[in-house]
């Protein structure tokens, strides 16, 4: 009996993965890679607001290595949300912290149909560095204007999300360009946009 207790108290150790003298067969923790943390200023963003603010958490809960949170009072943000009465316009990135990027959701595409939280969703991910494919299903935010009015889906699928993740691979470090090129979205004509 006691022979019994002594070979269990000597298990007890290793199984809870104490150091013992014996290799715990637990794997190290792996290191997490750093996450960018983007910040936006959604205020002058009129009645979009709530479009901005569902847009931003469908991107937020499908990326891993970028997150986007509103900028503190005072400070300068890494891109901003503007209401414009044109068309949808973005600055084309990847955005780094640091940068100067502009989405400018515009009232035509809305006149025209198109879904106010998919608009935005779409123009955030030309922010997180993703080019337009309007022959793209409903289910590809980037796919824009090309499903149709119809087409109200703001997430973005898993390829999408895996290529911002790319996008924002270990680019905490990274120079911040002095100039971004900007993508127009034209809504409502998609011969126009397929010009771009």
């Amino acid at each position: 009996m006691i022979k019994r207790m002594v070979a269990v108290a000597a298990l007890i150790p290793a199984m809870m993965g104490a150091a013992s003298g014996v290799a715990s067969a637990q794997p190290a923790p792996k290191a997490t890679a750093a996450v960018v943390t983007l910040t936006y200023d959604a205020s002058r963003a009129g009645q979009w607001a709530a479009a901005v603010t569902a847009g931003v958490q469908n991107w937020n809960s499908a990326v891993h290595n970028v997150h986007l949170q509103p900028v503190s009072s005072g400070a300068r943000a890494d891109y901003v949300y503007v209401a414009t009465s044109g068309w949808p316009q973005t600055t084309l990135g990847p955005i780094l912290p640091g940068g100067r990027g502009q989405v400018q959701l515009g009232q035509e595409a809305v006149a025209e149909g198109y879904d106010m939280t998919r608009i935005a969703a779409h123009e955030t991910g030309h922010i997180l560095g993703l080019l337009d494919d309007y022959s793209g299903p409903c289910s590809e935010i980037m796919s824009g204007h090309g499903p149709g009015t119809s087409c109200t889906n703001a997430k973005p699928n898993t390829a999408e999300a895996a290529r911002v993740d790319s996008n924002y691979a270990n680019r905490t470090a990274a120079a911040v360009p002095a100039r971004y090129p900007v993508v127009v979205d034209v809504w409502s004509a998609p011969d126009l946009a397929r010009s771009h």
